[in-house]
């Protein structure tokens, strides 16, 4: 499976793990049923941007989640594991499943397929101080606020600049003012 274009969206940090043994691609964790304001606003950029996939456990917790992210997002893609791919010892959730379950679910969401054309490398990072130096994560951190995309790493920071249609002229507008 290539690259999908959508954000994917799940429970937590086990589930997004999970996500990652399957295939390479951004995911957001509304880390349970209490979403945070600055979840529910980088959910909604990557709507705005890209789309999403709704991927929560199928148990009620996951329902009452995908329930919620539904009425927001209406137009947010599914996809949805069977109880028996999710379930070890008794556990049910996205982050027991197999790689391959994971992939079939998110073929069944009819996922957008991309060749992904970057805007950004990591030489865009390194011009501005973001990766590589003294402060780079205080300078990332700073620009994904003014960005509304969060924190990540310098590898995560770059996909997240990529996925979420961010524009050269935004990025350097926003960057120019770190220094």
């Amino acid at each position: 499976m290539e690259r999908i274009a959508e954000v994917i969206v799940v429970e937590g940090r086990d589930d997004q793990a999970a996500i990652k043994r399957a295939i390479d691609t951004p995911t957001i964790a509304t880390h349970g049923y209490g979403i945070a304001k600055s979840t529910w606003e980088l959910i909604q950029r990557a709507y705005d941007s890209s789309g999403i996939i709704i991927f929560t456990d199928p148990d009620f917790a996951g329902e009452e989640i995908r329930r919620r992210l539904r009425e927001r997002f209406p137009k947010a893609k599914h996809a949805y594991l069977d109880r028996k791919d999710a379930t070890a010892d008794g556990d049910i959730g996205i982050e027991n499943a197999k790689p391959a379950a994971i992939l079939e679910a998110l073929e069944k969401a009819h996922c957008t397929k991309e060749t992904a054309t970057k805007e950004f490398a990591m030489e865009d990072l390194m011009r501005y101080g973001l990766a590589g130096g003294p402060g780079a994560a205080d300078k990332r951190s700073g620009l994904g606020k003014a960005l509304g995309i969060g924190y990540g790493n310098s590898a995560a920071f770059l996909n997240k600049l990529n996925q979420y249609a961010i524009t050269r002229a935004q990025f350097e507008e926003e960057a120019g003012k770190l220094e």
